[in-house]
């Protein structure tokens, strides 16, 4: 995670951002600080990362790597004003000393818009398209992680990154808003995850599905009410948090954490 000191609104690269919002950011430090306490919480370790100056949406970490079994596919933005994030990310993996890191050569912004089912395929990577992530990403992704990669085009410009149309559950299972795919990608997800937790539009729009599940418990946007319902009803324990300010940026939960999986 990366801690949102030095976050605002200053330009506008999703539908969400509007430069003449303005940012209370006390109150989205003090928000973020909850959302890791809360992690924390529930026994998970947190590495935090050094924010920097100009660069006000490293607090979406998640947007800066994509890791599986310790090896680290880097990012490389669509945007100008993200791209200088990319070498701090790469840096804090070599610092870990634990990680292989690798430097694409495709656009493509990380957990933005990769998802990982270890269960599935000896390891299935769900890869959006169509907004951020250049299509020849999932490609280079598939050599470098060595795993099966299913492409999914995402159609609906409020849904820019797949992580806020669609989250992994746990090792097999996801949720999703089909309205935020291409007709083909929705017939695809509802043959291959017929079990899936289906949301609605109004929780995809609160940010529900931008949410991270360690397979029990699903932190998730305080607002995602309707979706909230439902994972508990499919077995899993809602953990609503209020991330009021960085939704402004067009981000929540799963966009403020990069998962380490070792």
């Amino acid at each position: 995670m990366c801690a949102p000191e030095f976050f605002t609104v200053g330009y506008a690269i999703n539908p969400w951002m509007d430069p003449g919002t303005t940012v209370d950011v006390e109150l989205a430090v003090k928000q973020w600080t909850r959302l890791r306490e809360t992690l924390v919480d529930l026994g998970h370790t947190v590495h935090v990362m050094q924010a920097q100056p100009g660069l006000p949406d490293m607090v979406f970490a998640a947007n800066g790597a994509f890791s599986v079994e310790g090896v680290v596919y880097g990012a490389r933005f669509r945007h100008p004003q993200r791209s200088a994030e990319a070498d701090h990310h790469k840096a804090f993996y070599a610092e870990q000393k634990s990680w292989r890191f690798v430097a694409p050569t495709e656009v493509n912004e990380g957990e933005g818009d990769f998802a990982y089912l270890p269960g599935r395929l000896g390891g299935l990577v769900l890869a959006g398209h169509g907004f951020r992530t250049d299509l020849r990403a999932h490609a280079e992704v598939q050599v470098v992680l060595g795993r099966a990669v299913l492409s999914l085009q995402l159609t609906d410009p409020r849904f820019y990154h797949l992580d806020v149309a669609l989250a992994a559950l746990d090792d097999h299972t996801i949720t999703y808003y089909p309205g935020a795919f291409a007709e083909p990608t929705r017939q695809i997800l509802r043959n291959a995850f017929p079990d899936a937790v289906v949301a609605d539009e109004e929780d995809a729009l609160a940010f529900g599905l931008n949410l991270i599940s360690d397979g029990k418990h699903a932190v998730l946007n305080s607002e995602a009410t309707g979706l909230a319902a439902k994972l508990r009803a499919a077995g899993y324990e809602p953990v609503p948090v209020e991330l009021s300010e960085l939704k402004k940026g067009g981000g929540s939960v799963r966009c403020c954490i990069a998962e380490l999986r070792g």
